[in-house]
């Protein structure tokens, strides 16, 4: 016999509980729109769980213009430029100086400490730990979320609008019929061995490194914490890595006439991270809307991927907003195409840096030399500068979320 499920109906039922999902609650929640939350992971997990940490200057607007939370710019680190760094010497772009904006140094495991906060201190519906999800008739008036709650209880969410925001496993984007969605993917040989080390920072901003033993970069977390990656194969074992190797590997990567040196320090954290381009097209199917990487991933390169999210979260919740204030729904049909746009140009720009600083274990000389004449035009040339610049921190948008800045 099946158990009974408890029913529990809201405006909008979102499924997951990361910066994508509670964002757009914390977001609704201001235009008084209500919306439950659910996620498959503990609170403590995705807290813990070490992710991209570089915000353009839009997302740090969106936390701390909505009222999430200003500690992004008191706990978290400003960066005006980043160094891109081949035939070992460095080239500073500096992004304040080429277009006036900046770029924020700050975890995403820190955006959901605080999204998840204010989603507490605001009362927001959120249950973690959840199990069996399935969604339901999401082609209808009436989508459905089920899912079993943290205390063993059977749910049965009824909503009006279901949103995806589950992550590149996304369970709502499988449910979408293949016949109505078009995979476009690209899969990268090589992936990046990630390091924590207890050390200072190296330099003050990101170095970006291409030399003739593969990709590095050299990133930051804060004073005493840091974090470095370097281009491997996708089998590579991790644990099987001495830190001397490690350090090694690192420092070849960087080497250069000018006697750059790593910090070093002890390496407490090591994996293989694994990196593809996707995008689900389109992200609307009946009244499922997809955001963040539900919809899409791109390589870590360009730091793009939490920045798309909450682009996408931005206008979704304009979206929904019209809607449920007067029942217009020209911007939810325009949901799709609208954040596609954004998301194909970033892309574009995170297939280029990846490609232009990695090396292919099977590439000719000429294409070593051609990726070396791309970086010599960016950093030769302030137009070439500036595109990059203007990528990295953000692409500018003309509008506004009741008074949020772009």
């Amino acid at each position: 016999m099946n158990p009974t499920r408890t029913a529990v109906t809201t405006q909008v039922g979102i499924v997951g509980g990361g910066p994508a999902g509670l964002m757009l609650s914390h977001l609704l929640a201001t235009a008084g729109i209500d919306s439950i939350v659910v996620e498959k992971r503990d609170h403590e997990t995705i807290r813990t769980t070490h992710r991209a940490g570089i915000l353009e200057h839009g997302s740090v607007s969106l936390l701390t213009e909505s009222g999430v939370d200003g500690r992004v710019l008191t706990e978290g680190h400003r960066h005006d430029g980043i160094d891109l760094r081949f035939g070992g010497e460095s080239h500073r772009l500096d992004f304040r100086e080429l277009v006036g904006e900046s770029v924020w140094l700050y975890p995403q495991n820190e955006v959901f400490v605080d999204l998840a906060a204010a989603r507490e201190r605001d009362g927001g519906d959120v249950r973690y730990s959840i199990c069996d999800t399935e969604v339901l008739d999401i082609t209808t008036d009436a989508p459905k979320i089920r899912f079993t709650d943290s205390d063993g209880t059977p749910v049965e969410i009824r909503c009006r609008i279901l949103v995806g925001a589950d992550g590149s496993q996304s369970i709502c984007r499988k449910a979408i019929p293949d016949q109505a969605r078009t995979d476009h993917f690209v899969e990268y040989p090589f992936a990046w061995f990630g390091i924590l080390t207890e050390a200072p920072p190296s330099a003050p901003e990101l170095i970006y490194a291409r030399s003739d033993h593969g990709f590095a970069l050299i990133s930051q977390r804060n004073e005493s914490v840091q974090r470095m990656y370097f281009q491997c194969d996708p089998s590579e074992n991790a644990s099987a890595w001495t830190e001397d190797r490690i350090w090694a590997e690192l420092q070849s990567r960087v080497d250069g006439p000018d006697g750059f040196e790593l910090k070093r320090g002890r390496i407490f954290e090591q994996m293989v991270l694994p990196f593809r381009s996707y995008v689900c097209e389109p992200m609307r199917h009946g009244n499922l809307f997809l955001a963040g990487d539900a919809g899409h991933t791109v390589p870590p390169t360009g730091a793009k991927g939490l920045n798309l999210a909450l682009a996408d979260v931005r206008v979704l919740f304009e979206a929904l907003d019209s809607f449920f204030a007067t029942g217009a729904e020209n911007l939810l049909d325009d949901y799709s195409d609208t954040v596609l746009r954004r998301v194909w140009k970033a892309q574009n720009f995170s297939y280029r840096m990846t490609s232009m600083l990695h090396t292919r274990t099977d590439a000719t000389s000429f294409e070593k030399r051609r990726a070396l004449g791309e970086l010599e035009s960016i950093v030769g040339s302030r137009y070439g500068q500036q595109y990059l610049a203007e990528a990295y921190t953000g692409w500018p948008r003309h509008d506004r979320i009741r008074g949020v800045a772009s």
